[in-house]
């Protein structure tokens, strides 16, 4: 038989279940326990993009509502447990990404997959901005079927548009592992704002967003 349910509510109906005889009860029970258990609505989810320095990715995504939580890290690369040095060295493999805990039921993927690319320069296969190499690449790290449809289908809509500049290079990938960065890195455009926005100034992140998506 299983491990028992985690939710109090479902202890409490367990609990109850135990003290009765007869296997087939117990089971038959089990079975709708686990079935109410699954049809709980998600009160979080996970979502990971890399799009340049992640300095910046978290700024962004910290201002959409719904949004509970980022961390920058590294994904996509082939070495366990990398340094910020190793990945900015290229040899590693790995974008900056930041991943993002989001409320499902205030803001569905869909609208951090917008937020995504009103915030990178998806036609850049060398980098970003001022940031160069593959650790800087913009990437969709999908979980799940769903994430990779909704990815996809982002992907698509944007290109049917006809206006684009060029072609998008976003990589759309399954996440592997999620490696967060140093503690330096984690609240960077908070903890050190001038330090942030000098940098940011004089990257041309905002020059190049606005040619691409307006104001």
């Amino acid at each position: 038989m299983g491990s028992r349910p985690d939710t109090p509510r479902l202890n409490s109906f367990w609990n109850e279940l135990t003290q009765r005889k007869g296997s087939a009860l117990l089971a038959g029970a089990w079975l709708l326990a686990t079935a109410v258990a699954s049809a709980e609505p998600k009160t979080q989810a996970r979502a990971t993009f890399a799009g340049g320095c992640f300095w910046s990715v978290e700024a962004a995504f910290d201002k959409v509502k719904g949004v509970l939580s980022t961390t920058s890290g590294f994904a996509g690369g082939n070495e366990r447990n990398p340094t910020y040095e190793q990945v900015a060295s290229g040899r590693t493999g790995h974008a900056e990404v930041v991943q993002v805990v989001f409320d499902p039921a205030k803001v569905p993927y869909a609208k951090l997959l917008e937020a995504f690319w009103k915030n990178v320069d998806p036609f850049d296969a060398g980098g970003q901005f001022c940031d160069r190499g593959r650790s800087y690449r913009t990437a969709i790290f999908y979980e799940g079927e769903e994430q990779k449809q909704a990815a996809l289908a982002s992907k698509e809509s944007l290109e049917r548009q006809g206006w684009l500049p060029g072609a998008i290079v976003t990589e759309i990938a399954p996440l592997e592992t999620f490696y967060p960065a140093e503690a330096e890195h984690q609240d960077f455009y908070k903890r050190q704002i001038r330090r942030y926005w000098t940098y940011r100034a004089g990257c041309g992140r905002e020059t190049r967003l606005r040619e691409i998506w307006g104001e």
